[in-house]
């Protein structure tokens, strides 16, 4: 009864079964995924449809490219050719995955194991407290019958900030970024979305959002993915960064948690030597 913690798929389904097959997942187990189920791999479909087909044995949250995808879905935005979504849009069981995808939570807590998910991180102005009210105000939204309207909204960088009095589109908006979004912030908490290379190479005004003082208590561990830049490496302790860039020709990455053992697959383009 292991519990499987897999960084950013991407599409990537090939090596997502061949990290599951090393780790040796079986039906009494726990598969945990950060996010960015969808986009830039080549069969994003069949990842879809595997997470949907094993739901009851999976806790996932929603990434940037997966909530994209559904204002794709909706007409908000257009399709990129780069994001390799069309077999998606075009599959005959596609308005049955979309319904399913957009009903799927921004954030995932064990209050046993002691274990916060989402996919960009935690704000470090939040609590867990308010970071589960902001999941499940957005969460409420995305599942709605109206979920268009804030997905017509939801793209810009501003507010920059946490308030408790943000209301309306721009609660939703700041919400969506730091769940799905976020890397670096200053010194007051605000977030930069504009830097995304790894830490030493960002303006020194910034830093990464697990470098701030964090109001999460110290006893949780802190589970994301979406910084492929960061290598799942330079996070502080009980932080754990698992977007490695499989979908960049880096590899997939599962952590199992009950003996913090790894286990990778390399880009299947590229050499499997780990």
């Amino acid at each position: 009864m292991a519990n499987l913690l897999i960084g950013d798929i991407h599409g990537c389904y090939y090596e997502f079964m061949k990290v599951l097959e090393k780790a040796n997942f079986s039906q009494s187990d726990t598969i945990w995924l950060t996010g960015d189920l969808v986009a830039r791999g080549p069969d994003s479909l069949a990842v879809l449809r595997f997470v949907k087909q094993h739901c009851n044995q999976i806790r996932l949250t929603l990434g940037n490219h997966d909530i994209h995808l559904l204002a794709v879905y909706a007409g908000i935005t257009k399709n990129h050719k780069k994001d390799h979504i069309e077999q998606i849009l075009t599959a005959p069981d596609c308005d049955e995955l979309i319904n399913w995808l957009r009903r799927q939570p921004l954030l995932q807590i064990d209050n046993q194991l002691k274990l916060v998910m989402a996919h960009a991180g935690i704000s470090p102005q939040w609590d867990l407290d308010t970071a589960i009210k902001c999941a499940k105000d957005l969460s409420s939204v995305l599942s709605s019958d109206t979920y268009p309207l804030f997905l017509d909204s939801m793209y810009g960088d501003f507010p920059d900030s946490w308030q408790d009095d943000l209301k309306g589109l721009d609660r939703l908006r700041f919400i969506a970024n730091a769940f799905t979004r976020m890397r670096y912030c200053y010194d007051d908490g605000r977030l930069d979305f504009y830097c995304k290379d790894a830490p030493e190479d960002a303006p020194s005004k910034l830093k990464p959002w697990f470098k701030l003082p964090r109001k999460i208590p110290e006893n949780y561990s802190i589970i994301f993915g979406h910084w492929a830049s960061l290598k799942g490496k330079g996070t502080p302790e009980n932080i754990y960064g698992l977007d490695t860039g499989c979908c960049w020709g880096g590899k997939l990455t599962c952590l199992r948690w009950e003996d913090k053992h790894y286990f990778f697959k390399r880009n299947q383009d590229a050499s499997d030597k780990i």
